[in-house]
């Protein structure tokens, strides 16, 4: 989602940036740790403090930018009529669920087959732009209310299970199918909560009015990250609600801490939603004044993010079919029928995570004039109707 460029506030970019350069790292993980082959990072019995935080950062992203999509709609929607923001929501949906399917899929596996198909992370913003297509014509208090409903009490779900629905999985339910015929189907990203967030996200865009104060602003987003983060560690010391599994003590203190921090993603528990939205409340109520050649630098990213989202993937993925050459596996075994760390013929593969840090940085110092070339393009030429759908 893009905000015309005299009504950007920078801590959005900065902030979109951010996470945006958060998500490189787990994708980079994904294609060049040689844990990644073996384990999942989240495993408590066989990670460690380095490898789990590495994955749990990135935990932030998703749900950041989901709400961040809902804050630049209602900034759109102050310059256009409800009609035009629903439909440029609509259309901008549809359009980014034919583009995960189609270009994001390829570039995950280079399988010109498409031998597995997954709903994730621009499905996601796909649907739940669609959705928010139609709430936007009811109050904005209605659209709170639906909002906190869905993301403080969809884990009243977990309990309820259909096999083989595909249907209720894409809604609320983590779902991966193999079929006899080599082909593979997998929901990633369950839809109930992602609608809420980004609806959630459209609400907070009101604190983003022309005639908000910054100060009543900055006071507003403080005590809500605040209380989602004090509410976070409420449930997670207590076990009593807001995540499918509760946390344990372990033999060891980094295991313990690891099992604390360790909430759903698929789907994202309240839990997960109220530390990974709690602190970019934070940010943001914190960043607004915040100028300078780092805030510039993530901005460039936050200016443009689908456009880096496509070519960062074909880049990581690009390196990696060069780095398993290198190491004796073959070009050609990064050309995926599954997804990465599920393929077998990988096993030993793979970098130390200090190697997979370096390659990170690499990916984003490659990316970045790019994005910054882009990134001017717009700027220079707002005119083209098309610019907005990238």
């Amino acid at each position: 989602m893009s905000i015309p460029e005299k009504n950007r506030i920078s801590s959005l970019d900065f902030l979109k940036g951010i996470v945006m350069v958060l998500m490189a790292l787990d994708h980079t993980r994904d294609y060049f740790h040689a844990d990644s082959f073996i384990f999942d990072p989240t495993d408590i019995e066989k990670s460690n403090l380095a490898i789990f935080f590495t994955r749990w950062v990135t935990h932030f992203c998703a749900p950041a930018f989901s709400m961040l999509a809902g804050v630049s709609a209602f900034i759109m929607g102050q310059k256009k009529t409800k009609a035009e923001l629903s439909s440029f929501l609509l259309k901008r949906g549809i359009w980014l669920v034919f583009i995960e399917f189609t270009v994001i899929n390829f570039g995950w596996f280079f399988d010109v087959h498409f031998a597995t198909v997954g709903l994730i992370t621009i499905w996601s913003l796909g649907i739940s732009m669609i959705v928010l297509s139609a709430l936007v014509y009811l109050p904005i208090q209605v659209i709170l209310a639906f909002s906190i409903i869905l993301i403080f009490g969809h884990n009243l779900l977990d309990t309820v299970h259909f096999e083989g629905n595909v249907f209720w999985a894409i809604l609320h339910e983590f779902y991966f199918y193999d079929f006899k015929n080599g082909y593979t189907f997998f929901v990633g990203y369950p839809l109930i909560p992602w609608i809420a967030v980004m609806s959630l996200g459209y609400c907070i865009g009101k604190l983003y009015e022309k005639n908000f104060e910054s100060n009543k602003r900055r006071l507003i987003l403080n005590y809500i990250g605040i209380s989602a983060i004090v509410l976070f560690f409420i449930l997670r010391i207590t076990n009593i609600y807001g995540n499918p599994e509760n946390w344990k003590v372990f033999d060891t203190l980094p295991k313990t801490i690891m099992s604390f921090f360790n909430v759903d993603k698929y789907p994202p528990s309240l839990s997960y939603l109220l530390i990974t939205l709690g602190l970019p409340f934070l940010f943001l109520a914190n960043s607004e004044k915040m100028k300078g050649k780092i805030v510039n630098f993530f901005s460039t990213f936050g200016r443009v993010p689908f456009f880096f989202y496509i070519i960062h993937i074909y880049l990581i993925h690009f390196a990696a079919i060069f780095a398993a050459g290198l190491t004796g596996f073959g070009w050609t075994s990064m050309f995926l029928s599954n997804w990465v760390s599920y393929q077998p013929s990988l096993a030993g593969y793979g970098f130390s995570l200090s190697v997979v840090y370096l390659v990170w940085i690499l990916i984003i110092f490659a990316t970045y004039p790019i994005c910054k070339w882009f990134d001017k393009y717009k700027q220079n030429n707002r005119e083209k109707w098309w610019l907005s759908y990238l």
